[in-house]
C-alpha cells in the first residue's frame, strides 16, 4: 500500500479560517528541513528566498510557478509571471518545525515528524480571510505539496497549473459555505 494511502489526500479545514494539510514524505528528516529552507531547494517547489534561521527575521517568497515542473503550459488569466511576498520568521527549530507570517494577518506552521524512515510533514495556514481565498490557498497548498512528495520521491512531477486548476475546482466543492 502506497504510504499516501493512509493521509488525508486533501487539505481539511481544520479550525475557521484554518486549512490543515499532511504528506508523508521520504526522510531522513534533516533532507526535508532542507526542502523548507534553503532558497534553492523550496525554489523547486514553492519559492525562493533566502531564510533567516531567527525569529522575527524577514525574508521575500518568489514564486515562479511556471517553472516548477519543467514543463510548458499556459499560466491562468489574472496570474503574474512572478510572485513576492514579505514574510517573517515566527518559529524556526530545525529539523522539526517552521512558522513564518503570511501577510497580510495569515501564518503558516510546518511541523515535521520522523514517522520510521519516512517524515510527516504536517502544514497548518491560519486565519484565511475567507472562503474564497481558502479555495485557492487550499489548492495551491495542495499542488505545492505534490510538486515536493514528487522531487522527494525523485519522480518528475505533474503540470503545476494544470493541477491547480483542477485542484481549485476540487477544493470549490470541499470547502463548505
Amino acid at each position: 500500500m502506497n504510504s499516501m494511502n493512509l493521509l488525508e489526500k486533501y487539505g481539511t479545514v481544520s479550525a475557521p479560517a484554518e486549512l490543515t494539510i499532511q504528506r508523508k514524505l521520504p526522510g531522513p528528516i534533516e533532507r526535508i528541513w532542507d526542502y523548507l529552507t534553503d532558497s534553492d531547494l523550496r525554489s523547486q517547489w514553492l519559492a525562493s528566498g533566502i531564510m533567516p534561521s531567527t525569529p522575527g527575521g524577514a525574508f521575500e517568497l518568489v514564486w515562479r510557478n511556471d517553472e516548477l515542473t519543467g514543463q510548458p503550459e499556459t499560466r491562468p488569466e489574472g496570474f503574474p509571471e512572478e510572485q513576492r511576498m514579505t514574510s517573517e520568521i515566527v518559529i524556526f527549530e530545525a529539523p522539526h518545525h517552521l512558522a513564518f507570517t503570511w501577510p497580510p494577518r495569515g501564518e503558516v506552521s510546518i511541523e515535521l515528524k520522523p514517522v520510521g524512515s519516512d517524515v510527516l510533514l504536517t502544514l497548518v495556514h491560519k486565519r484565511i480571510s475567507d472562503r474564497k481565498n481558502m479555495v485557492m490557498v487550499g489548492a495551491g497548498w495542495h499542488m505545492h505539496l505534490d510538486i515536493l512528495a514528487a522531487k522527494a520521491n525523485g519522480r518528475k512531477p505533474d503540470p503545476f497549473w494544470q493541477g491547480w486548476l483542477r485542484l481549485r475546482e476540487e477544493y470549490e466543492r470541499l470547502i463548505p459555505e
